[in-house]
């Protein structure tokens, strides 16, 4: 076979080329030829297996077929592991529009931080709401409600934008259930209540730069509240006078976001400290992923048939659009985790690792210009995370040894994935329509923002990584 021609001249180059052919074959296959994110990635995961040098299974047989099975078994391995828990955070994410709760949840942090640090409270809110919810969904869902705060107030549109961008792009990369983050967690074997938790920690100081980003740009660019599809003027003024008598309570609201991320990272802790016990036993079966985020998702429900006074007949109706989106992430996020995998088994990792050993470079800063990279060239922040994930993950298990744990990694992809939302992401297109920014507005925008988050991040992880690199053993 050709591979095994080329591995026979030069075997430390050739896992290289395979590893360039497969970024490539994604890359053109999504941005170029339009071709739907699953078929490339599968597709994708095919051609690096049948070019692998070796492949587990494949010893005197024919590679392609191998390569085909292996992608489809890694592709239900992954998918095996994320496809319930995406499908729960998605049923949950509609429940909270529809029942009102979220904008219960928007209207209870401005009241209580007041409307002068209503700014502060868009980036809070925008930050919780984006753990079971896409990011797409979550600037929908609040981007009217920043138009309202700002039509009240006369003044800094596009400072409450920035804000909502700031809080919902840094959880949408470091906060499981979203998807890429969850991908990730699987892939470089991470203990998901841990993750949880650093990943709240880490995006704290990017998501506060954020909002001082929004803050500054703001006084030089004037931008006054615009009317966008679907959202007019009289829209707003409706928002504004809508009583919070027809909204949930604010402590139910949020019990369906925050239950099942306290029953997770609970379970974690417990384990540091006892594996003993009925209690622990108990917490260890509502801790589980599925089993939280089914809590948080029959919570939803609830609130969803109170408020609406509907039967089960109906919310299972309200499950069927959510359920068809889930699906859709699921196929292309399980096809992410397949290509990763292949990547492993061509032996990337093993090559990279033989080149880099002695270098000095830092796998933190390789991690976060690939997934940066990654992200430029085809628009997907969450096809980055989990293509870079793979890779990374193949370059652990070659044995490379490294002094901090391996959640700073985990961070520095995510942070990577944020850098260069331009015309092929289909986040910024979403930013652009709704909030009525021209497409010159949004890149001094939203992408300058995405852009200045991702370098703080990285500065932050190089810093905590040197100050407390076994923080999380």
């Amino acid at each position: 076979m050709l591979p095994s021609v080329f591995a026979a001249i030069n075997p430390s180059v050739w896992p290289f080329t395979v590893l360039l052919i497969g970024i490539l074959f994604v890359v053109v296959a999504i941005a170029v030829f339009r071709i739907h994110a699953f078929l490339s990635l599968i597709l994708a995961s095919v051609v690096v297996g049948g070019l692998a040098a070796s492949l587990p299974g494949a010893e005197g047989g024919n590679q392609i077929v191998t390569a085909i099975g292996l992608t489809m078994t890694e592709f239900g391995s992954t998918a095996g592991k994320i496809a319930w828990v995406i499908a729960l955070a998605a049923i949950i994410g509609v429940c909270l529009m529809e029942s009102g709760a979220a904008d219960r949840i928007v209207r209870g942090m401005v009241r209580t931080l007041g409307e002068s640090r209503a700014g502060v409270a868009m980036v809070i809110c925008s930050f919780i709401l984006s753990i079971p919810v896409f990011f797409d969904t979550v600037f929908f869902l609040l981007i009217p409600l920043a138009q309202a705060l700002a039509f009240r107030l006369g003044r800094h549109y596009l400072y409450f934008v920035m804000a909502t961008c700031s809080g919902g792009a840094i959880t949408h990369g470091l906060v499981p259930p979203t998807p890429g983050p969850l991908v990730m967690v699987e892939t470089l074997d991470l203990n998901l209540g841990f993750t949880i938790v650093a990943g709240f920690a880490f995006g704290v100081i990017p998501a506060i730069s954020g909002l001082y980003y929004g803050k500054w740009i703001d006084k030089r660019m004037p931008i006054t509240v615009r009317e966008s599809p679907g959202i007019k003027i009289a829209d707003i003024e409706a928002i504004v006078a809508k009583d919070d008598k027809d909204l949930p309570p604010f402590f139910m609201s949020m019990l369906p976001v925050v239950l099942p991320v306290l029953l997770i990272a609970f379970a974690s802790f417990l384990a540091i400290w006892t594996t003993e016990g009925p209690f622990y036993r108990v917490i260890e079966i509502l801790g589980n992923k599925n089993v939280a985020m089914f809590i948080g998702t029959v919570i939803a429900l609830y609130l969803l048939a109170q408020q609406r006074c509907v039967s089960i007949k109906h919310l299972g109706n309200a499950m069927e659009g959510p359920l068809g989106t889930a699906g859709t992430i699921i196929l292309i996020t399980s096809a992410g985790g397949a290509f990763g995998a292949m990547i492993r088994h061509a032996g990337v990792g093993d090559a990279i690792s033989a080149i880099s050993e002695g270098s000095g470079f830092s796998l933190i800063i390789l991690a976060w210009l690939v997934a940066a990279v990654l992200k430029v060239a085809q628009g997907s922040g969450t096809v980055s995370m989990i293509t870079t994930s793979g890779i990374v993950a193949a370059i652990l298990s070659s044995g490379v040894v490294i002094d901090y744990h391996p959640i700073y990694l985990f961070a520095a992809i995510a942070f990577g994935s944020q850098v260069g939302s331009w015309m092929n992401d289909s986040g910024f297109w979403v930013v652009c329509k709704l909030s009525g920014f021209t497409e010159k507005e949004t890149l001094k925008t939203w992408t300058v923002l995405l852009a200045f988050m991702g370098v703080v991040g990285l500065i932050e992880i190089l810093i905590v990584s040197a100050i407390l690199p076994n923080f999380f053993m």
